[in-house]
Parts: C-alpha cells; sequence; structure tokens
C-alpha cells in the first residue's frame, strides 16, 4: 500500500457530486466526490475522515469508460475520471459542511 502525506489529501478529493441521485443518497448517509484517478479506498477513506473528522464506514468507487468525442474531422476522448461513494457511520454526517445553507 503506497503511502500518502496527509498534507495531499486535499488533492484526492476533488469536489463533491450535487445531482439528485447523489442528494437522495444522502439521506441514507452517504455522500458522492470526484476523486484522483490513482486514488485507491484506504486512500479516500483516510482523506475523507481526515478533512471531515468523521467516520467511514464503505468506500465504493466507480471507474466509467472514456466517451469519444469528435470536432470536425478529428477524434478524441473525454478525459476520464474516478468516483467514490463514501458510507459514513449513523452518528455523523458532512452535509452542513458542504452545503452550508441548507
Amino acid at each position: 500500500m503506497s503511502k500518502i502525506d496527509p498534507r495531499d489529501y486535499a488533492d484526492l478529493i476533488q469536489r463533491p457530486i450535487l445531482t439528485e441521485k447523489a442528494t437522495r443518497m444522502m439521506e441514507l448517509n452517504q455522500f458522492t466526490f470526484d476523486v484522483a484517478p490513482k486514488a485507491t479506498k484506504p486512500q479516500i477513506k483516510a482523506a475523507i475522515e481526515e478533512l471531515f473528522k468523521v467516520k467511514v464506514t464503505a468506500v465504493n468507487t466507480q471507474n466509467p469508460p472514456r466517451k469519444k468525442r469528435r470536432v470536425g474531422k478529428f477524434v478524441g476522448f473525454k478525459p476520464s475520471y474516478k468516483r467514490a461513494t463514501v458510507t459514513l457511520t449513523d452518528g455523523d454526517s458532512i452535509r452542513k459542511l458542504l452545503f452550508p445553507e441548507v
């Protein structure tokens, strides 16, 4: 397992995902984030626990396939990304930290 400096945890977690499905999952104490493509599950767990001071019970990751994009006669690909769904323990929540107006 690769060691990562705790100062680099903020670079692993890029942004929270705000979709209808992600908002429904917040009621189940599950939060979705875009993460660095090279991040592993233990690194994501450590980063969430350190940044938000919560206890993580599970981390699920999705690495969707690249999508083709075409501009005229040139064919290319959209950049790949990785998403992580993090499940927290029952007493913990990061909703107020992510969305202060709620």
